[in-house]
């Protein structure tokens, strides 16, 4: 009785071994769904960017086009299709905020020993979420549910990061109009220019006394800021040199749930 020897899998057969066999077609599968993604592709143009055979690439791709994942467009070839919007639509409702950031901003908590607040823009002024207490023995008078001045606060700044300044000038306004601690404007602004060229924004004792805050905005799928999380701390604590250190942990941490709820950074 003679053995039979299976042919010699290459990086293009799908009809390989059992064991892995499926998880290489799923995995292709998402390959091109991921090329098509960013570009329309013909047949060839999709074998070649994932170095498929053109069979391959259509058994693939006609797979697709039946579950509604691709579109075939005869003149132009494949892109996206409307099953994708479907379970879009159905992410954008499952990707609660609030549960989506609360592993990441305990583990800032846990790191820093600083409070967390996780804040949205709400009628003119950032609405507190969620706040996860410090380690530290600080009275930070922030509450969930609360709702401070845009201007003066960490959240508040990190949130307008993308406004245009004619609204940073009319909130600036509102504000200090409302009672909001007196400040000069033209130093306000300019530190508020130089906090869109950084990505994040402070609070230096501005809205409550003796407590700095480091925040950074998060962005939707769209690249829209959508919220923003702060690490406040005593000022003691919170020296220059230090709001420096934690500035790239807290902007790390901000892309993170931006990542999670479908945000990809532009080239």
């Amino acid at each position: 009785m003679t053995a039979s020897i299976a042919p010699r899998a290459t990086s293009d057969t799908l009809d390989g071994p059992a064991v892995g066999a499926g998880s290489q077609t799923l995995m292709r599968g998402l390959d091109v769904i991921e090329a098509v993604a960013r570009d329309t592709l013909t047949l060839g143009e999709l074998a070649d960017r994932l170095d498929l055979t053109k069979s391959t690439a259509h058994r693939l791709a006609s797979a697709l086009v039946d579950r509604g994942y691709l579109i075939f467009m005869p003149r132009s070839g494949y892109r996206l299709g409307s099953k994708l919007l479907e379970l879009g639509h159905l992410a954008h409702q499952q990707a609660d905020l609030i549960q989506v950031a609360r592993p990441h901003i305990e583990a800032l908590a846990a790191g820093t020993e600083d409070t967390v607040h996780l804040g949205v823009l709400d009628a003119d002024r950032a609405l507190y979420l969620d706040k996860l207490p410090g380690r530290r023995r600080i009275n930070i008078s922030s509450r969930v549910g609360d709702r401070h001045p845009l201007t003066s606060t960490g959240l508040g700044k990190a949130l307008m990061l993308d406004h245009p300044e004619t609204y940073w000038r009319e909130r600036f306004i509102a504000d200090q109009a409302a009672g909001a601690p007196v400040a000069d404007h033209a130093s306000w602004h300019g530190r508020m220019q130089g906090y869109v060229a950084a990505g994040r924004a402070y609070d230096l004792e501005e809205n409550e006394d003796q407590i700095r805050c480091i925040a950074a905005p998060i962005r939707d799928v769209a690249g829209k800021i959508v919220g923003a999380i702060s690490v406040s701390s005593a000022a003691q604590y919170m020296s220059d040199s230090r709001m420096e250190e934690l500035t790239a942990e807290v902007v790390g941490v901000a892309r993170a749930i931006s990542h999670d709820l479908g945000w990809v950074p532009k080239p």
